[in-house]
């Protein structure tokens, strides 16, 4: 569905209302996006408080941020059922549910509720990590893709530092407990905004709400149905047999694997390379969290201007600052922690977008998203693992710079191949959209 796009009589009023839906669509995309990384590093600021009044150890508290993470390589694929069950806007709010649930339960007891409600917040935000690609496929035309996702991943950096920020003064106010509970507020928000959109969208468009369901094809004309609304099976082959999405599986994985690696480790790394104190290290840290806003919100913005590949590459430039520059000019850091927060914003804003362009249909854009968030979440699972290792092993920081250097190398020869298609796909879509919009 172009949301923007007019049809039928009335086409002003109809082209008013495709406008109010498309920014109304947009903030539902935001409030979905501030729940899929907040309640992630909600435990981070407090997990002293958490291991003292729970009894944790350090390893068990560890968990309450690496098992979502885990949750994200396993639990991607089970988006799938709840896609062809009751596609993808019943899917969006069973997510919500999940992350409402898992935040109530996470604060509601001893260590054991809690693990189990960060099992249930990774499993509801893997099943919306893959969803969401698929809803900008669908209700967004081509040339306002970058728009939307560089405000998806903007918004969820910012729902992230946003818990990281308030959750350790909620905890010192009124204790642990509601600290970890209150952000379940911002389920509550996303989900009512969300199911109160799909209702308003079928009312403001009217047969055009269900025709969004089943898909669009070229020109904006609805695809042939089936019985179950999905758009009738094309001539194409199944999505692992696609070369070009092991590619971006591969990009995919190279730059999750850099974002966790380098966000584990990097205070530690400031420490011993600089001296810095444990407080100057994790302030030292946020630089490569806060650029990441600016970096996602940037790539729309060159998207109008740049190929898809020159994005990439501008990326790779910056994400390979970080780990050269501390390798090479380490007194530098501050300029290369934020080159590399930067690109880490716009590097997964980049993929994305590259991803919604190669998704195909519905059901084809979910089993893309599904593999590539999947495989790629779970290679990124090692990177903190492997980087502690060759640590161990080095005794020093090169190694495992060197193997981000590999990571990012991989994100950019996979990532150069699979932008270079996506940019094939789109040409005659964007064409259309702009015809439409100048009129």
């Amino acid at each position: 569905m172009h949301l923007d796009s007019p049809a039928g009589t009335g086409r002003n009023g109809r082209r008013r209302s495709a406008r109010m839906v498309f920014w109304g669509a947009l903030a539902g995309i935001v409030l979905i996006a501030l729940n899929f990384r907040g309640p992630i590093v909600a435990p981070s600021p407090i997990l002293d408080v958490l291991q003292s009044e729970l009894g944790m150890s350090v390893q068990t508290s560890g968990l309450l941020t690496a098992l979502p993470i885990a949750c994200f390589g396993v639990i991607s694929f089970l988006a799938l059922p709840l896609l062809r069950r009751g596609g993808p806007d019943q899917a969006i709010a069973f997510c919500l549910a999940g992350i409402l649930a898992g935040t109530l339960l996470r604060s509601a007891g001893g260590t054991g509720l809690a693990l189990a409600g960060t099992v249930v917040i990774g499993a509801s935000i893997a099943v919306g990590n893959v969803l969401v690609p698929v809803i900008i496929r669908r209700d967004f035309p081509p040339a306002r893709v970058p728009l939307v996702t560089g405000t998806y991943t903007a918004a969820m950096n910012i729902g992230s530092m946003t818990t990281l920020i308030l959750t350790a003064p909620l905890a010192a106010a009124f204790g642990w407990r509601l600290a970890m509970a209150v952000w379940c507020t911002l389920a509550i928000a996303a989900a009512l905004a969300w199911l109160g959109l799909v209702g308003w969208r079928d009312f403001l468009l009217g047969g055009a709400g269900e025709k969004a369901a089943r898909g669009t094809g070229d020109g904006g004309t609805p695809a042939p149905a089936d019985a179950a609304g999905e758009p009738a099976p094309q001539a194409q082959p199944a999505v692992w047999r696609r070369p070009v999405a092991w590619l971006l599986l591969i990009a995919f994985s190279g730059q999750a694997f850099s974002f966790y690696a380098v966000s584990t480790w990097l205070p530690t790394l400031l420490s011993d390379l600089l001296g810095l104190d444990a407080a100057g290290a994790g302030a030292g840290a946020s630089l490569f969290q806060g650029p990441a806003i600016a970096g996602a919100l940037a790539v729309p913005l060159l998207a109008r201007r740049l190929r898809t590949r020159t994005l990439l590459w501008l990326t790779v430039a910056a994400w390979a600052a970080l780990p050269a520059g501390l390798l090479l000019a380490p007194a530098g850091w501050v300029v290369w922690v934020t080159f590399g927060g930067m690109a880490q914003g716009a590097g997964i804003t980049v993929i994305f977008l590259i991803l919604v362009r190669l998704g195909g249909s519905g059901r084809q854009a979910g089993q893309l998203s599904a593999m590539v968030q999947g495989g790629g979440y779970l290679v990124a699972a090692a990177g903190p693992v492997a980087l502690g290792t060759l640590h161990d092993v080095s005794g020093s920081w090169t190694l495992p710079l060197l193997a981000v250097c590999v990571s990012i190398a991989a994100l950019l020869v996979a990532g150069t191949v699979a932008a270079a298609a996506s940019e094939r796909s789109v040409p005659a879509q964007d064409a259309g959209d702009q015809e439409r919009a100048s009129q």
